[in-house]
């Protein structure tokens, strides 16, 4: 994936638009929440150092063609709602990953998330030509499980001991994946309500 090239992504719910050292003030609003990276890999950031911080990484992540972050645009508020990436790519394999995801507690259970991922997926399959999309979380987190569950996502197992998280602890990852001929059956179900995507 050309990790240099500006993609902005829109359906009737969300638009995601590469994310930017501008989005600093926007994310001040949401971030400062410590629930909202209970499972994450990296811990919370306390304060505009760390919040720099993170925003300084993910920038250089895209420079560097690690990982592909995007902000995360509520259509109903016109908000910065949050943060997701695309990752882990695997050109040759035809593969990779979307995570890195987190919302503001405001946009969490609103339908937001879903509409974001049917972006990355619709783009991921359609423009990117992946035969597979890989989704995982820590199995601590089951409110992230469910919500890929119904998005259609299929769960392949836990990877015990997987890898270091916050406080040196290890932890279990849980993964899902979503597959090119299962695409064309969820666009038509599960997202059927984004179908009018203009991005």
């Amino acid at each position: 994936m050309d990790c240099t090239r500006p993609i902005t992504l829109e359906n009737n719910r969300a638009r995601l638009r590469p994310l930017e050292a501008s989005d600093f003030e926007a994310l001040k609003l949401i971030a400062f929440d410590a629930d909202i990276w209970r499972y994450t890999l990296s811990p919370a950031p306390q304060d505009n150092v760390g919040l720099a911080a993170y925003l300084s990484q993910a920038l250089k992540d895209r420079t560097e063609g690690r990982r592909y972050p995007f902000a995360i645009i509520d259509l109903a508020t016109g908000q910065l709602a949050g943060c997701t990436s695309y990752g882990s790519f695997a050109p040759t394999e035809r593969r990779l990953e979307i995570g890195w995801t987190w919302l503001g507690k405001d946009f969490q259970r609103t339908g937001l998330n879903r509409a974001a991922k049917h972006l990355l997926l619709q783009y991921a399959f359609g423009e990117l030509g992946c035969e597979r999309v890989e989704l995982k979380t820590d199995a601590r987190n089951y409110q992230s499980q469910e919500a890929m569950r119904r998005m259609g996502a299929v769960q392949e197992g836990t990877l015990r001991s997987h890898c270091y998280t916050q406080g040196g602890r290890r932890r279990d990852t849980v993964y899902f994946s979503v597959l090119r001929p299962e695409w064309e059956q969820l666009r038509q179900t599960v997202f059927q309500q984004f179908q009018d995507a203009r991005g």
